[in-house]
């Protein structure tokens, strides 16, 4: 569990969060443009305490964006290149013998960090893959017995080309449930391109530093938990959404009782990014594909159709009634 510190290092409530989002943001968009939609949600996953996979082809700033938003909260972070040859003791370290005390000693992998950046983590094993799965969930690490724990805060944020099959492994279920979402980010419109191109042809990229810090971190994750108001009418929203999923024909494996609770979590941050002490539709709304759609598994006879995870949670969440919410239940 994250430390919470005795005083509150930010503004209290949600307001803290906001002026935390606005800044990371404002970051992460010192380097990635016009792309506020995916820096929010990377923000809302960091502030929910979960972790982020960020899926697209080459060259559309996944490694830009994990990058900016490991700096901006400051901490120390490590960057692991995923490779076919890559073992889980690279990841997680390893016990080596000492000759002077006569005795094993525990060598740290680089997992022992606040932020690890595991570029293109596809393209390693099932095995050195399976060796992030006791981490990320439990936020420590088991060699020989023995159980370290890792700094907290504790964030993974992984890239994966979608594209580019050859060399790589598909995520498992079990690895991708670790992650609380998964964004895209897509190619910039003209009118983005152009500036990037001017800006890149006049300047070398901007320095960033941290504009949070790790204790802020801590503290709004246990404050949003926490103060971030879930009525009865979104339990039920999104219960319905998951019941929805795995009762629908295109799907073979739909949303389980954890994605659930993740949706509700992904959406308690979400609404503390905008200033708000309650979770609306809309936050659900926002928050639903990044968090549920990697966590569907399309029926065979759906995958030959040509259908989508996302555009079958499309239809889903067109089909369930969306709450109106009164001042009170709010």
């Amino acid at each position: 569990m994250p430390h919470q510190p005795a005083a509150a290092p930010t503004p209290a409530g949600v307001d803290g969060a906001r002026s935390a989002a606005d800044a990371v943001v404002a970051n992460i968009e010192q380097v990635l443009h016009g792309k506020t939609e995916a820096a929010r949600l990377a923000v809302a996953c960091l502030f929910a305490g979960g972790h982020l996979l960020v899926e697209d082809v080459p060259g559309t700033g996944k490694t830009s964006l994990v990058k900016a938003l490991a700096a901006s909260i400051g901490g120390d972070c490590q960057r692991i290149q995923f490779t076919p040859d890559l073992l889980p003791t690279d990841i997680t370290g390893v016990s080596v013998w000492e000759e002077r005390s006569a005795a094993f000693r525990f060598r740290q992998g680089p997992v022992f960090t606040n932020v690890v950046i595991a570029d293109e983590i596809n393209r390693a094993s099932p095995k050195t893959q399976s060796a992030l799965l006791e981490v990320m969930e439990e936020g420590q690490v088991t060699v020989d017995g023995t159980t370290y724990p890792v700094p907290t805060p504790f964030l993974v944020v992984a890239t994966q080309n979608p594209v580019d099959l050859e060399g790589t492994y598909r995520l498992p279920e079990a690895q991708l449930d670790r992650f609380l979402m998964r964004i895209s980010l897509g190619h910039p419109d003209v009118a983005v391109e152009e500036k990037i191109l001017l800006g890149r042809a006049r300047s070398a990229p901007p320095t960033l530093h941290p504009v949070v810090r790790l204790e802020q971190v801590s503290w709004l994750r246990q404050e949003i938990t926490t103060s971030v108001h879930v009525s009865p009418e979104i339990a039920r929203y999104i219960a319905l959404v998951a019941f929805a999923t795995r009762e629908h024909e295109a799907l073979h494996l739909g949303i389980s009782t954890r994605g659930s609770l993740a949706l509700v979590r992904a959406a308690q941050a979400h609404a503390a990014c905008l200033g708000r002490h309650f979770v609306t539709p809309d936050d659900v709304r926002a928050t639903a594909v990044a968090v549920l759609a990697h966590r569907l598994v399309l029926s065979a006879h759906a995958e030959v159709h040509g259908n989508t995870a996302a555009g079958v949670l499309a239809e889903v969440l067109d089909s369930v009634r969306v709450p109106a919410l009164s001042a009170t239940t709010a």
